[in-house]
């Protein structure tokens, strides 16, 4: 089992690229929560240059409601993060399958509600 879904998109910038992830996104009740320029805080932390690439921290409150009732020390792997990334044949995306990411936890109430939200992210994706 992949712990991603992926795809690669050659018909834009990277800026834009990010702007359509969220966009996609909140098609499937995300929001983004936060955002982490990794070329950006490299270059500050490290002097290093590197591509650009940004971490998009994705909740769904209502799932993430759902799995922290169920879970109350799920919030360790939440939120799900998404990338943005320049590869050298255009920007690629790619999503946490947090159904791969649950298996450490051993909670049948988490698998349905890890289900839904990997199709919801991979519908958001695939979108693009």
């Amino acid at each position: 089992m992949e712990y991603y879904h992926s795809k690669k998109i050659k018909e834009t910038n990277f800026e834009k690229a990010v702007e359509q992830v969220i966009d996609a996104l909140k098609k499937e009740g995300f929001g983004v929560l936060t955002q982490i320029d990794i070329k950006e805080t490299l270059k500050k932390k490290l002097d290093e240059d590197f591509r650009p690439y940004m971490i998009l921290g994705a909740c769904n409150p209502p799932y993430a409601f759902k799995a922290l009732t169920a879970e109350d020390k799920i919030g360790t792997m939440l939120p799900c993060n998404v990338i943005v990334q320049q590869v050298d044949d255009g920007i690629e995306v790619a999503s946490i399958n947090p159904v791969a990411s649950m298996q450490a936890v051993h909670n049948q109430n988490l698998h349905s509600i890890a289900n839904e939200i990997k199709e919801k992210l991979e519908r958001a994706v695939d979108s693009l």
